[in-house]
């Protein structure tokens, strides 16, 4: 399972009963500020005619950008990554790469120029689709999702990443007052502090995150988006 630790199973609400939840197909627009910058930021969701899901997400700001990519499958609620890769753009280059085996065994990272071998399992997510797993669990029971792992292939090495459910918050945004729930990514170093805000009316669409490392908040915040081919739009 793609969330392994502290998450007491009950009956699926959100998917239909006995079937596994699905995603839909959504573009997002996000406005990130760091250090007094901003930069517009869209994250996309597709899929392709053989069944895989695309997802892509990107920026530019003056001469640096960036763009992602994530290739993957879900099988009964699960996903099963085949690719991703980070491309800086501009001024910085840099490139990110992983390879997923199509069973397990080792996963092929490129980091700094080189190439290094992952252990994997099918457990092992991306850096972008984790969210999307995240999103998966809450789709099929959200009081179940209250402290969850999730195992990350990042650079050299495979990490396991906790969040835990602060509280079910209003949230301010440009679209208007959206309820969320309110999750803290934990850290070993105390100078680091990273919270994510989803959305239960929008399949738990990513609304708000804030990542704050040696005192320097980034803030990312959603202005737009469609789901399913409809604009979002916050209840009354």
């Amino acid at each position: 399972m793609a969330l392994m630790a502290s998450i007491a199973r009950q009956p699926a609400s959100a998917a239909t009963e006995g079937q596994a939840p699905t995603l839909q197909p959504y573009t997002a627009h996000y406005q990130t500020t760091a250090r007094g910058f901003d930069l517009s930021v869209t994250r996309k969701l597709e899929t392709s005619d053989n069944g895989d899901y695309i997802l892509t997400n990107g920026g530019k700001m003056l001469v640096v950008g960036f763009h992602e990519i994530s290739l993957f499958r879900i099988n009964d609620g699960e996903i099963l990554p085949i690719s991703y890769i980070f491309q800086g753009t501009g001024l910085v280059k840099r490139r990110r790469e992983l390879q997923f085996p199509p069973q397990p065994g080792k996963i092929s990272s490129l980091y700094k120029d080189k190439w290094y071998d992952l252990p994997y399992t099918e457990a092992t997510l991306d850096r972008m689709n984790q969210m999307e797993q995240l999103r998966l669990e809450l789709l099929k029971d959200p009081e179940a999702v209250l402290d969850v792992t999730l195992r990350v292939a990042d650079g050299k090495r495979v990490k396991d990443s906790r969040l835990v459910l602060i509280a079910r918050e209003m949230l301010s945004t440009p679209l208007g007052p959206v309820e969320t729930l309110h999750y803290e990514r934990l850290h070993d170093d105390a100078d680091r502090k990273s919270d994510i805000w989803f959305a239960p009316q929008w399949d738990y669409l990513m609304v708000k995150t804030v990542h704050i490392e040696d005192g320097d908040p980034v803030e990312m915040i959603l202005t737009s988006a469609t789901l399913g081919g409809q604009p979002v739009i916050a209840a009354n």
